[in-house]
């Protein structure tokens, strides 16, 4: 074999080798984030080499019967979000809360992204699954606001967070983001 076809080869095997980093071996996973936690709020945030990749922020305020939530999911800048699914349950009753979103999503010139509503099967509570995010990818997304109507008293709100996120770059790797906030649910109001 001359020079030129080595040369040849070891940079087509770069150029692959290159090209399925972000995706060799599937999403690092990142499943035991920091939670911060004020009356009436609750945080999980994810840190990568000590500084912030993405946190989901979620606050609350009870009116008459129903908890009035809204989210906000800030994440690092070149990041992207691709994919947004809660789980949002109530751990100590029998029956499923009633869910609805109240405020669309849209970006600033795309069509909103695809949200669903649905009830899993052998798993308590709303899966809410966001996909699609077209401009609102790059951006903190705080427009996701729901209103939850317990069926029987409950003290908290359970809600299991997973993200799935990119990082650009040259070299863009995936992130799949998990973790679980328990939010207070006060008195009647």
């Amino acid at each position: 074999m001359d020079r030129r076809e080595w040369l040849g080869v070891l940079a087509g095997a770069g150029c692959t080798g290159v090209a399925g980093c972000g995706g060799f071996g599937g999403p690092t996973e990142l499943s035991d984030p920091s939670t911060y936690s004020e009356p009436g709020e609750r945080e999980l945030e994810w840190l990568l080499d000590g500084e912030s990749l993405c946190s989901f922020g979620v606050s609350g305020r009870m009116s008459r019967e129903t908890l009035a939530l809204s989210t906000e999911i800030p994440h690092r800048d070149g990041t992207r979000l691709n994919t947004v699914t809660l789980r949002m349950w109530l751990p100590e009753t029998s029956s499923p809360a009633e869910i609805s979103l109240i405020a669309p999503v849209e970006g600033d010139s795309s069509p909103p992204p695809s949200i669903t509503l649905s009830y899993p099967d052998r798993e308590p509570g709303v899966l809410v699954e966001v996909t699609d995010l077209d401009d609102l990818a790059d951006e903190t997304i705080s427009t996701l606001d729901f209103l939850v109507r317990p069926r029987e008293p409950a003290p908290e709100l359970a809600i299991d967070t997973s993200i799935a996120l990119t990082d650009g770059g040259w070299l863009a790797t995936d992130y799949r983001l998990t973790g679980e906030l328990r939010l207070p649910i006060p008195e009647n109001g």
